[in-house]
């Protein structure tokens, strides 16, 4: 019934005008993309036309080939003229992907609709998507599953459904074909390599569905709420309250047991916070005779939240006061972020360039589980100890934490730097950052007087020492 509803909607598109459908082969009208979902060849035709329009701001990568050649075409989309952020910091990553199953065209179309947003955007000079392509990169691939696309198939041409090929719990749910092996297809193989070598770091995953309107978070596999549900719930309440009422659930809840997605894959290998957007229920059908940017206007809106606010996805951590004293250090830490973290400590680099943590210990890497010359009451054999008492600490989000950290004989003065390290995340696979402390919250005292350092306070002495003496030789002159 569905096909015989795409041939008729097919004539009605046809009849209204021969003229667009004939230019699509050189070009995407309105009418045509506002109506006709993408086929391979059009796409291609899209992302081209963006990357030589608009080389400011659009590279047009191929990062891999379906198992039947096609290009798998990766956009990636920001002011490039900037190589960071205006404050000199890198900017944020956003990672989208769309068509993992190929009849599943609406979440294709998102996926489609989210690029178009902002390469127009940017071209309109709309100032929202100035400021976001200033701040942030997005990388998006709008359709995984090109063959499945143009055979209308949920599966690619091996049959495997590629939203089922991750190696994350591959194969240990009830499923339908997973493929022989995690990443034994070259769609989420190439995947898989692209969000490892180039978008490790991503601050936001959203892969694109159809089937019912819903987003889902992690977990596929088990009931229970992902590590980071804070930040999952903040944004669920926030969405309802500011902008849809598009349900927001654990993805085992939600939908059903799913093993083996490039959701929990993003989030339990990655790290990365993650949603699987379904859009709408509508399978099978090529095209729509409401316009698309109308049918998943309120999706976009979400999507724009999204991408918006993604430097809150994180926990960001800001020293508010650090006072030394007797070794110890006292420390006042807030964290901005709308995620928590719960391994974070504080590393001093001295002026002869060695590195120092809580515990005394000396020599280590700021990959947090280097060599040491030693073992100290925070480490052990294999490296340094976060979850010991008093060698690191925990930030829950839009929260604040005090504590003490004894850096014991640590040879602390004014001319070293001290560093923050933590995850981005509690997720254990959640990425590790160090950041500088800024030196104006860093306050030296010794002996708990509040005085200056003693070598100051010895030198102080001295100048009163000279001072007498000077004043008595001159009165026997």
């Amino acid at each position: 019934m569905r096909r015989w509803a795409a041939i008729i909607l097919a004539s009605v598109m046809l009849s209204v005008s021969a003229a667009p459908a004939a230019t699509a082969q050189v070009g995407q009208p309105d009418i045509v993309q506002e109506h006709w979902y993408h086929s391979y060849a059009t796409l291609t035709l899209d992302v081209n036309a963006w990357a030589d329009d608009y080389p400011e701001i659009v590279n047009l990568l191929v990062v891999g080939q379906t198992e039947m050649g096609r290009n798998l075409w990766m956009l990636q989309i920001s002011d490039w003229s900037l190589e960071t952020k205006p404050d000199g910091t890198s900017k944020e990553v956003v990672y989208i992907d769309g068509g993992h199953h190929g009849n599943e065209h609406l979440g294709t179309e998102l996926a489609f609709l989210v690029a178009e947003y902002y390469i127009e955007g940017w071209a309109d000079g709309e100032q929202e998507v100035l400021d976001v392509l200033a701040t942030t990169e997005l990388h998006i691939l709008i359709m995984l599953n090109a063959d499945g696309n143009d055979f209308d198939t949920r599966w690619n041409v091996n049959q495997v459904d590629l939203n089922r090929n991750y190696d994350h719990y591959w194969n240990t749910c009830p499923t339908t074909q997973p493929g022989s092996a995690a990443f034994s297809e070259s769609e989420t193989h190439s995947n898989s390599i692209y969000m490892n070598e180039v978008v490790p770091h991503a601050d936001l995953y959203i892969t694109m569905h159809t089937g019912v309107w819903i987003m889902l978070y992690p977990w596929g596999k088990w009931p229970e709420q992902p590590s980071d549900w804070e930040l999952f719930h903040f944004i669920r309440d926030d969405v309802h309250a500011n902008i849809s009422d598009i349900p927001i659930r654990n993805a085992n809840q939600g939908l059903y047991p799913n093993c083996g997605t490039s959701r929990d894959y993003g989030y339990g290998v990655m790290g990365y916070p993650t949603f699987t957007f379904e859009t709408d229920d509508e399978q099978f059908l090529l095209g729509t005779v409401e316009a698309l940017s109308d049918r998943l206007g309120e999706e976009l809106d979400v999507m724009r939240y999204l991408i918006q606010n993604v430097w809150y996805w994180r926990a960001r951590l800001v020293v508010d006061s650090l006072e030394v004293e007797d070794g110890k250090v006292h420390l006042s830490v807030s964290n901005l972020g709308h995620a928590s973290t719960s391994n974070a400590t504080l590393l001093y680099l001295d002026e002869d360039g060695e590195w120092w943590a809580p515990g005394g210990i000396g020599g280590i890497f700021l990959d947090h589980v280097g060599e040491m010359r030693e073992v100290y009451s925070c480490g052990d054999e294999i490296g340094f100890n976060f979850s010991i008492l008093g060698c690191g600490f925990g930030v829950n989000a839009t929260n604040s934490t005090v504590t003490t950290l004894d850096f014991g004989g640590a040879p602390i003065s004014s001319e070293g730097q001290f560093y923050l390290v933590y995850q981005k995340r509690v997720i254990d696979s959640s990425m590790w950052v160090n950041e500088s402390v800024n030196e104006s919250v860093v306050e030296m005292k010794a002996d708990g007087s509040g005085l200056l350092p003693a070598p100051s306070i010895l030198l102080v002495f001295v100048a009163f020492a000279l001072a007498a003496i000077n004043s008595r030789n001159r009165k026997f002159e």
